[in-house]
């Protein structure tokens, strides 16, 4: 007996995860533009080179904002006939654009950081050194605030943009090393050799925003390949469902990510002589009962099953 069917979470409660995290997407955007402006100005001023690629790597983060911004308004779109699950990968791929767009940030960075290395050129001008150390501050906290709201809606991509600003911050404290050495070799050690020190400090830069970049693309990339969430959602799933009455054991109890979502796909094992009143009944307890204890999980799909005995197919049984 079989009596797959499919419950859906109610719209207003991903809606409003969705636009926290899209406000969160939105501060940034303004957040970035300013800090780009003035980080390129300071840099081409105060002929600061580390300063022009943190700038290059804050410009990254506009465009990584506004794919945040679009990639949560798609996912947050409700299945339609081309899409029956959703649109919720949409999410993972804005997380995974994040990512590429640190790489690509980080290798430019390298490349242009070399290049200013071997070619000789002027001290950086003192208020540069200022300049790196606000943004430090101002980045430190719209890392922390982002990192917060993605925590609390579950949005990989959120958490994605606040690594950005949080590498971002890292850049700028390596502006802020690298700018103090060359000032003060040239001042406590005389004549010129330390020119260059703020560009070393660009090529750590590069590579703290690649490992950045490293480490949010595996993630992303996991989600879109329907990989099995970590943690103890799975565990916590499986408990729920063979604690409701009736239940005799469970199955194939599949879980993946969907945008800020978790879809749920369970076999439930009950008495084979029940009704296929009873047996949607039960089911229908089961998806209430999963929802209610994970408001994660968006979608549950439940297949009744008669129950086998013990361990019959490998499944999980009720204490």
């Amino acid at each position: 007996m079989s009596d797959p069917t499919v419950m859906d979470v109610p719209a207003p409660a991903r809606d409003q995860r969705t636009a926290r995290g899209i406000r969160a997407a939105q501060s940034g955007l303004v957040v970035n533009t300013i800090l780009v402006i003035a980080k390129l100005a300071a840099g081409i001023l105060g002929n600061a080179y580390v300063l022009i690629a943190d700038a290059v790597e804050s410009s990254t983060d506009i465009f990584g904002g506004i794919i945040v911004w679009r990639g949560l308004a798609i996912a947050a779109q409700p299945a339609d006939e081309d899409h029956p699950f959703g649109h919720g990968k949409a999410e993972s791929i804005a997380t995974a654009l994040v990512a590429m767009l640190l790489l690509a940030a980080a290798a430019g960075i390298t490349i242009a950081a070399i290049r200013e290395i071997r070619t000789p050129h002027s001290l950086p001008a003192p208020f540069t050194l200022g300049v790196a150390a606000a943004v430090i501050v101002i980045k430190g906290i719209l890392a922390k605030r982002v990192g917060e709201v993605g925590h609390a809606v579950g949005s990989s991509a959120v958490k994605a943009d606040a690594w950005h600003h949080a590498s971002d911050a890292i850049s700028s404290g390596a502006a802020v090393i690298g700018i103090a050495i060359a000032l003060a070799g040239a001042r406590w050690r005389g004549g010129s050799g330390w020119e260059s020190a703020d560009d070393w400090a660009a090529l750590v830069a590069a590579a703290m925003i690649a490992v950045n970049g490293g480490l949010m693309l595996g993630p992303a990339v996991n989600a879109l390949m329907d990989r099995s969430p970590t943690g103890e959602i799975t565990t916590q799933i499986a408990r729920v469902a063979c604690g409701v009455p009736g239940v005799l054991a469970i199955e194939h109890l599949r879980v993946r990510g969907s945008g800020l979502d978790f879809l749920v796909d369970v076999h439930v094992q009950a008495r084979p002589e029940l009704s296929l009143r009873d047996a949607h009944a039960l089911s229908g307890s089961v998806k209430h009962a999963i929802q209610f204890a994970v408001p994660s999980v968006s979608s549950v799909l439940i297949h009744m099953e008669p129950f086998e005995g013990v361990n019959a197919g490998g499944g999980t049984t009720r204490d």
